[in-house]
């Protein structure tokens, strides 16, 4: 055994350990990560008139209509989930969701970033961190993306 060997014994052994659980860890963050954008998307369709309000007067999102930006964060929020939990068009739903992401904490600013609100920050930050690696990486084996990426082969 070369000294290469030992060094590199610890990384070989935690990664065959490790390494079958990626499937499952890939899994859990899209399923985690689409169900708190779906249940926002599912509370905006159902008190859209209250949707309407705070897209009128309490979220700034840049460069649409309140009306409209309505409409493009409620359908984000239910569509790029969807998709994403069954690991279809997954790195697109995954950029789709980052998209949804980033202006929701553009349009909640003053809110976000004010202080006190650090935990509310923390939780956009967290999202974007699990779709980040999703878009990186990939849905992983337990995903409809790799089912049908095998059968094309």
């Amino acid at each position: 055994m070369s000294i290469l060997d030992v060094l590199c014994a610890p990384s070989t052994l935690t990664a065959r350990i490790f390494n079958p659980l990626q499937p499952l860890y890939s899994l859990a963050a899209r399923l985690y990560v689409s169900w708190q954008f779906l249940k926002s998307g599912f509370i905006k369709i159902t008190t859209w008139p209250n949707t309407l309000y705070l897209f009128a007067h309490e979220y700034h999102t840049p460069g649409l209509t309140p009306h409209d930006a309505a409409v493009a964060g409620t359908i984000g929020e239910v569509v790029f989930p969807v998709l994403l939990m069954a690991g279809f068009l997954s790195r697109l739903s995954a950029l789709g969701l980052l998209a949804v992401n980033v202006v929701a904490v553009i349009s909640y600013a003053h809110v976000l970033l004010a202080d006190g609100s650090e935990a509310l920050l923390g939780q956009h930050l967290l999202w974007g961190i699990l779709l980040l690696f999703l878009l990186l990486y990939g849905p992983g084996k337990l995903s409809l993306d790799h089912f049908m990426n095998e059968a094309r082969l």
